[in-house]
């Protein structure tokens, strides 16, 4: 069994000591010891690696001040009728839902899905019922885009989260539904959802990631402070057809950080849109690699940044093969005092010839005092492809708010319905309707906050 030697500093591990990882290992001591071994090798590369320092061009624009590992804590279980939110799924579809790093809810698939053998289950449950899958995919990508600590501290405490296997030829009729609460102050939690969509199989995966806790007492609309370091595998076979669509809506005193890595096969068309709503200070990396001849991947992004939040996006677009395309389209609409920050990259390898990609970040400004930083970025080996990028930022044209406000509508409605009109080119992309509405719903709600 292998041991941590010298323990590091109090301030590079914070909340996260060897009493607590031990905790964790305590609880998780029936899963498969190839598991547990990676766990204290991530918790090794952890406490080994420094915070970021400002030199870092992978942190570049970010809040380093605010970055802080102290103060959390491994939280106590709670039960599904404790939650004050309880979503419901996808009407018709499976679920399941975690609080706490626990599963505390679920609603299985229809008969007829899980016998054409598709499985929906925990993590912990696909480690000991098929782990040579789980070994193959879960966290299987390095992180490549800066925050290597904090995924390390995602691996070392990864305690559940759900994993979806769809087989080849076979296809999931409605959307299954995940959902993961942090629940009281001071919670740190580890979300993640594996997904693997064998050869021409198809599927779409809702993650919903919800802050459950009582508002602050300095300021109602803030919530408890609590951290959140989540992950989400994609894998799409040959002729696969991979949806997936996060919500992130954690209470805005939360320090969040999230990582989604796709993989791509032969003919495999891949679509992933996240959400950005809640949390104080959140980073989200987006990595695609597109590892075969006709792989698409489609990146999507909405962020609604208001009051001092801060939300700060890295992406990495990888071609490695040719005929493969890409296109990444960012939109972040920013009101008062909030700031985003945009740096992506696409990479085309020397054999990726007739690769397609293209990257965007549009930014709405909706206030003088806020900040939009962009950094798209090029690196190109190949000599016969199609790679464009750029961004841009403005504000809503004034005519456009006079037109509205002439015939009636408040300034507030106005500026909603207008972001809302900014928002649709994203939207628009969401092919289930109940999906469509529940994305505009969380996104309305920020208007009323």
């Amino acid at each position: 069994m292998a041991q941590i030697s010298t323990p590091a500093p109090a301030s590079v591990v914070g909340s996260f000591t060897r009493e607590a990882f031990d905790a964790h290992l305590a609880r998780v001591a029936h899963l498969p010891p190839w598991w547990l071994e990676r766990q204290r090798a991530a918790y090794a590369r952890f406490a080994a690696t420094p915070m970021p320092p400002r030199t870092n061009e992978g942190w570049r624009f970010s809040n380093l001040s605010t970055l802080t590992l102290e103060g959390f804590n491994l939280p106590a279980p709670v039960r599904f009728d404790q939650l004050a939110h309880r979503e419901l799924g996808v009407t018709g579809a499976g679920h399941l839902v975690f609080a706490n790093n626990r599963l505390v809810a679920s609603q299985p698939l229809d008969a007829s899905t899980a016998d054409a053998g598709i499985i929906f289950d925990t993590l912990q449950n696909a480690l000991l019922k098929h782990g040579d899958l789980v070994k193959a995919h879960l966290l299987a990508q390095p992180s490549k885009l800066g925050s290597d600590k904090f995924a390390a501290l995602h691996e070392a405490f990864l305690e559940d989260g759900a994993f979806i296997y769809v087989p080849k030829g076979v296809t999931a009729t409605l959307p299954v539904g995940v959902f993961h609460y942090a629940s009281g102050p001071g919670a740190a939690v580890f979300p993640h959802t594996l997904v693997i969509a064998e050869e021409n199989s198809k599927v779409t995966v809702a993650d919903f990631f919800r802050s459950d806790s009582q508002p602050s007492t300095l300021n109602p609309q803030l919530g408890e402070r609590q951290f959140a370091v989540g992950g989400n595998d994609l894998y799409a076979g040959h002729g696969a057809q991979a949806t997936y669509l996060a919500m992130q809506d954690w209470s805005r005193e939360t320090l969040s950080f999230q990582f989604n890595a796709t993989v791509a096969r032969r003919d495999a068309k891949v679509l992933s849109l996240n959400l950005h709503a809640g949390a104080r200070q959140a980073r989200h990396e987006s990595f695609s690699q597109l590892s075969a001849p006709g792989a698409h991947s489609e990146m999507l992004a909405l962020t609604v940044a208001h009051g001092a939040q801060e939300f700060d996006q890295r992406t990495l677009q990888i071609h490695q093969a040719p005929n493969t395309s890409s296109n990444l389209l960012y939109k972040n609409a920013l009101l008062d005092q909030a700031k985003t920050i945009f740096s992506g990259l696409i990479v085309v390898d020397p054999d990726a010839q007739k690769t397609d990609a293209y990257q965007s970040n549009r930014n709405l400004m909706l206030s003088d005092e806020a900040e939009a930083n962009s950094l798209p970025g090029l690196e190109i080996q190949a000599n016969d492809v199609r790679c464009t990028h750029g961004a841009t930022s403005a504000r809503i044209d004034r005519e456009q708010e006079f037109y509205l406000e002439s015939r009636g509508i408040r300034a507030a409605q106005a500026q909603e319905l207008l972001v809302f009109g900014f928002f649709e080119e994203v939207l628009g992309r969401i092919e289930h309707q109940e999906l469509h509405d529940r994305l505009t719903e969380i996104i309305r709600e920020k208007f009323k906050t």
